[in-house]
């Protein structure tokens, strides 16, 4: 037995040539890449500055940390938590009836070829770019941040959802349909039970990315933590008292 299996292990082929040339072509690419790293010029204000983020993180402004008026951390968390939550649901209501006419297996294919067209169409643009847009038309603040959300969703659920739809097992509602089952009980007892928890994962997904797009979008005045918090690590000025606005934006936008 042994024998045999020494036999078998010596015909195994050798991957020594493979593996030499990976690690060839992995060491080609560190040394191609090294350049890069020669603009890492670290001088002594850098190390200050770094030392000063540092010591930042753990002796924080208190007033600002724990107060509560409507520039206060905890306010501004606050509102980037329902800007993100508000613009999930608006896409998500959006995004729904757009599924449906988007699944192969309920419309017909010229219709489908024309809605996934709009909903790639959407999804193209960048979130940033929405953002503008939102503001110039609605002024800065939650509002625009709200609407850039939910259209940035709507490309991403509806997807999401056309995939979920169009794995749905019909052979339910067939066997509904042979009870004599209405339509609205078809829904309730043979879509909904199928769809429900899949549809409930993508949006609770989709609320997690939002967070993170809502903070980012603070940078054109979308509303949030986002601008005070990029304010600061960029050791820009903020807007001053006559720029009357109730949310933290760049001075050369709007004043």
């Amino acid at each position: 037995m042994n024998k045999k299996l020494e036999t078998v292990l010596s015909q195994e082929p050798s991957r020594r040539v493979r593996y030499s040339i990976t690690g060839a072509i992995l060491l080609i690419l560190l040394v191609s890449s090294s350049p890069a790293l020669g603009g890492a010029n670290m001088t002594s204000k850098g190390f200050e500055i770094g030392w000063n983020i540092l010591t930042g993180i753990f002796t924080p402004d208190t007033s600002l940390l724990f107060g509560l008026g409507d520039s206060g951390v905890a306010y501004l968390i606050l509102q980037t938590i329902a800007i993100a939550f508000l613009g999930t649901l608006v896409g998500a209501v959006i995004a729904v009836p757009l599924s449906f006419i988007s699944a192969t297996n309920i419309v017909p294919r010229p219709v489908v070829l024309v809605t996934r067209f709009i909903i790639m169409a959407i999804r193209t643009v960048p979130s940033l770019v929405y953002g503008l847009m939102f503001i110039r038309v609605t002024g800065p603040g939650p509002f625009a941040g709200v609407m850039t959300l939910a259209i940035v969703s709507i490309g991403m659920i509806s997807k999401l959802f056309i995939e979920t739809i169009e794995d749905l097992d019909t052979g339910i509602l067939e066997s509904l349909d042979a009870f004599g089952s209405t339509l609205f009980q078809k829904i309730r007892y043979g879509i909904l039970p199928q769809l429900g928890s899949d549809f409930i994962s993508i949006l609770v997904y989709r609320f997690d990315m939002n967070l993170r797009e809502a903070t980012i979008l603070g940078l054109v005045g979308a509303g949030g933590i986002g601008a005070p918090m990029i304010f600061a690590l960029s050791a820009y000025h903020l807007a001053s008292s006559w720029c009357h606005t109730n949310w933290i934006v760049p001075i050369s936008f709007y004043c």
